[in-house]
């Protein structure tokens, strides 16, 4: 059902999606039914009609009581306005295009997917080019759909460069460890993983940010929350892998905090897209050798 039906109204949107998790763990915790939808405009909060004035006065609330308490706050890592998610979106949608849908004896399913017992077994390429690969229409768009809003939220925030190095590695490593736990008879493929590492990397940021403010205000835990939250919302459907999401949202929450810990000042453009490029290197590399392998 869309936000313009009867019985529902959008009680907030934002662009931001750590700042939408935030929002989802206040109303999930003043026991308001809600649900989060990607619209054009960003990410936006939905509640039943009869709800919307007790979710506005909650998430007044919340912030009023950070405005109050938040005289220290530290200044967030800042790169500029990028589409960088954009870009990556596109090349998703065009891969798939060369690629198609999983079908049996397609050969770039059968040499890049993200088989648990090939991972294992040496072919560690598998966990990058899984990333590129969707099982139909949908999926591919759905990802981009993701990829677009989340990878340019991390882009604003350390560049595009830095960005897509720090959402494939998370995806990759979700994936490793995915191929862990199972060991084998365990097959996937799609840049959701990503995705989730990108809602780890933003909320590994936000929660060094709010730990550095060193008040109640910065309620580090909240970051953690919210991204679980999101993992919930998004992450759990009939056709989702749970575990390589919930990897995915590790190794990115992990990542962005060593980020966040260590990325002082953001790099410029001279630096970010020479890094961007790289990455986008690595991933045919990937391939290169998903191909070459005997």
């Amino acid at each position: 059902m869309s936000a313009d039906e009867p019985g529902e109204d959008i009680v907030r949107v934002t662009p931001n999606p750590s700042l939408a998790q935030e929002w989802s763990v206040v109303l999930a915790a003043s026991g308001l039914a809600f649900r989060m939808e990607e619209t054009d405009a960003g990410w936006a909060l939905i509640v039943p009609t009869s709800d919307v004035a007790g979710a506005a006065g909650v998430l007044r609330a919340y912030d009023d009581e950070n405005r109050a308490e938040r005289p220290v706050a530290a200044e967030p890592l800042r790169y500029a306005e990028t589409w960088i998610g954009s870009v990556v979106a596109a090349i998703l949608v065009g891969f798939f295009a060369i690629t198609g849908p999983w079908e049996p004896g397609v050969v770039w399913f059968e040499r890049g997917s993200a088989s648990a017992e090939a991972i294992l077994s040496g072919e560690w390429w598998r966990t990058v080019t899984a990333l590129t690969l969707h099982h139909d229409l949908v999926h591919v768009l759905g990802n981009a759909v993701a990829g677009t809003l989340l990878i340019t939220a991390v882009g604003r925030s350390l560049g595009p460069g830095i960005a897509c190095g720090l959402v494939l590695l998370a995806g990759a490593g979700g994936n490793a460890l995915t191929a862990l736990v199972y060991g084998a008879h365990h097959v996937s493929a799609g840049a959701s993983t990503a995705s989730f590492g990108a809602i780890g990397i933003l909320a590994g940021l936000q929660f060094v940010r709010r730990r550095r403010a060193r008040s109640l205000e910065g309620k580090p835990w909240m970051a953690i929350a919210a991204s679980l939250a999101l993992l919930g919302l998004m992450g759990t459907g009939p056709r989702s892998d749970l575990l390589a999401h919930l990897f995915g949202l590790l190794a990115g929450g992990a990542l962005g905090v060593v980020a966040a810990l260590t990325v002082c000042r953001v790099p410029g453009p001279w630096i970010q897209w020479p890094l961007a490029v790289s990455v986008a290197a690595a991933v045919a590399g990937c391939w290169r050798l998903a191909f070459t392998w005997v």
